[in-house]
């Protein structure tokens, strides 16, 4: 069993020794109601779903909780479409924060949370739910449409043993990017491979980089007030950091790793002694890095007006699809409840490096002294904060963005890899992004954000 399954393993059974108990000495009826949850969590962080959804199904026998990896966010995503149109959709489904706008579109084809906790007299309060989680998931109504499940923001991590051989500070981390340019520029006077690099190009260094800056992503707040939206990453400040990014690569500063989280294993593997990723990463890295692993937030320009800003949520929610039977809304309606129990949040905070979804999960870990004995887990929501988004940073709400984000990590590798100038590549990203937009809008005629 690998570790971050044996802590999860251990922490349930602590806390839930004697309703487990309670449950398997009860009668139970020959069968549970089955109910089948898509998602597209791989790896490190399949063990403690796993043992969540596990947790559910032994504290009750009316419903049991079946979780079905498929692939990664995208490959989830289309799977769920697929099989709703044959009549094979699940009735739970894991989707990415920037698949909201889509599954918005789907009403024919989607519960919203709110109604069907409604209907099933569940427990849940949207108010107990950190705002800018709560936020993203929210129509113009304030109306819940998924159920906040895995949410991440971009942290900086560090190789501590590199940085003390370099001559830098190990319990110091770079906090802006001028400290991060002159911290590898040392590491790599020291033998160092490379820098820095980076998971998730678009999210963290186009998007979450508008964020911290204060710039919105998109007009029309970022796609929240109307599918009419365009981008606005064609900016001087975008233009900066893509042409820094550029130097810094052919310096040898910075080495691009790949999307989504294929840059980790240079990291994991020593070659990047700095390395932008998402905070559910910090398993990973506790669990798999052979050195001493720091953490910082996301860097930002400090001659920048107002910076930082609070960076946008990552991660996942999850949506009720249509089509189920009485019994399995009603277990669905169950299992949000119990995720959202402050001592089920706070496991999974803890364990995988989320965020706390809810304030008393950020209160329970808190109080319990988990901070204080692991230095750095609580970067994530100091990032964040606890107070609501301002207008126009609740999110992304923009149709399609899967396609808009390849299409812009595509050009950003067009800059990085020479074959086009960073202005061209951001003008180029622009054009054939807003060409999705507009096809998207073109189809689904209802405004998301008025929904």
């Amino acid at each position: 069993m690998r570790p971050t399954r044996i802590r999860w393993a251990i922490a349930r059974t602590v806390t839930a020794g004697l309703l487990l108990a309670a449950a398997l000495a009860a009668p139970r009826p020959a069968a549970a109601a089955e109910i089948q949850f898509w998602h597209g969590m791989p790896g490190e962080l399949a063990y403690p779903l796993e043992d969540l959804v596990a947790g559910f199904n032994e504290q009750q026998s009316e419903h049991r909780i079946v979780p079905v990896f498929k692939g990664l966010y995208t490959q989830t995503m289309m799977a769920a479409m697929f099989a709703t149109r044959i009549g094979e959709q699940p009735a739970i489904v894991q989707i990415a924060e920037v698949g909201t706008a889509t599954m918005m579109t789907r009403r024919d084809a989607i519960v919203a949370v709110h109604e069907l906790m409604r209907q099933e007299k569940a427990p849940f309060d949207p108010a107990a739910y950190i705002p800018a989680v709560a936020a993203y998931y929210t129509d113009g109504r304030g109306q819940m449409l998924s159920f906040p499940f895995n949410s991440s923001v971009p942290i900086l991590f560090y190789n501590k043993d590199k940085f003390q051989a370099a001559g830098l500070d190990p319990e110091t981390p770079p906090t802006t990017w001028p400290e991060v340019e002159a911290a590898a520029k040392r590491l790599r006077a020291a033998g160092q491979a490379c820098g820095f690099t980076t998971d998730w190009p678009s999210w963290i260094n186009i998007e979450n980089f508008s964020a911290v800056h204060g710039l919105p992503l998109a007009s029309r707040g970022n796609g929240f007030e109307g599918l009419d939206a365009t981008l606005a990453i064609d900016n001087p400040l975008m233009l900066r950091h893509l042409e820094a990014l550029v130097a810094w690569q052919k310096a040898g500063i910075f080495v691009y790793g790949g999307r989504a989280t294929r840059a980790e294993e240079k990291f994991l593997g020593r070659d990047c002694a700095i390395f932008l990723g998402s905070s559910a990463s910090r398993a990973e890295m506790l669990n798999n890095a052979t050195f001493k692993v720091g953490f910082g937030p996301l860097p930002y320009w400090p001659d920048v007006r107002g910076a930082p800003h609070p960076p946008l949520i990552g991660g996942g929610s999850l949506w009720v699809l249509r089509g189920k039977t009485d019994a399995e809304y009603a277990g669905v309606a169950k299992f949000f409840a119990y995720l959202s129990q402050p001592a089920v949040q706070a496991r999974w905070h803890q364990t995988t490096g989320y965020l706390p979804i809810t304030r008393a999960a950020w209160e329970t870990s808190r109080k319990s002294g988990f901070y204080e004995k692991n230095p750095g887990a609580d970067i994530a929501i100091k990032q964040l904060g606890l107070a609501p988004p301002a207008a126009g940073r609740k999110g992304l709400r923009l149709g399609s963005y899967v396609v808009v984000r390849d299409i812009i990590e595509e050009e950003v590798e067009q800059a990085l890899a020479g074959a086009k100038t960073p202005a061209a590549a951001l003008k180029a990203a622009t054009a054939r992004g807003n060409a999705v937009l507009r096809d998207f809008a073109a189809q689904n005629t209802t405004a998301s954000g008025t929904r």
